[in-house]
């Protein structure tokens, strides 16, 4: 079992920058690709970014590339979502996930994370 727990969301407004954190408890951290998915009222859970056990290897989905960047430190169970440039689209509940993969994979599907938090909240005025 892995436990995760996402903090750093918010009210922004377009243009500007929120930084969400994930804590993970549980069975050793660098077992797992670690991820971001977000979803918008009305939508499907959708991948934001992911990275991979080793923290070498990052997906960024098309959205998001060029304003989100995705880390992780292994040293203290943490996986990190900055996100800048905000837009209204990108307001949503964002959860993080860990999955279970090979080294150097990162998770590109919804399907392929074992474990979820519980979400924080993000709200992008114009």
């Amino acid at each position: 079992q892995v436990q995760l727990v996402e903090s750093g969301g918010g009210l922004v407004q377009a243009g500007g920058s929120l930084r969400l954190s994930c804590a993970a408890s549980g069975r050793s951290f660098t077992n797992y690709a670690m991820g971001w998915l977000r979803q918008a009222p009305g939508k499907e859970r959708e991948p934001v970014a992911s990275i991979s056990r080793n923290g070498f290897v990052t997906f960024h989905a098309n959205s998001v590339k060029g304003r989100f960047t995705i880390s992780r430190d292994n040293a203290k169970n943490m996986v990190y979502l900055q996100m800048n440039n905000l837009k209204p689209d990108d307001t949503a509940v964002y959860s993080c996930a860990a999955g279970t993969a090979e080294p150097w994979r990162t998770p590109t599907t919804r399907d392929e994370y074992d474990y979820w938090g519980q979400g924080t909240q993000v709200t992008v005025s114009s």
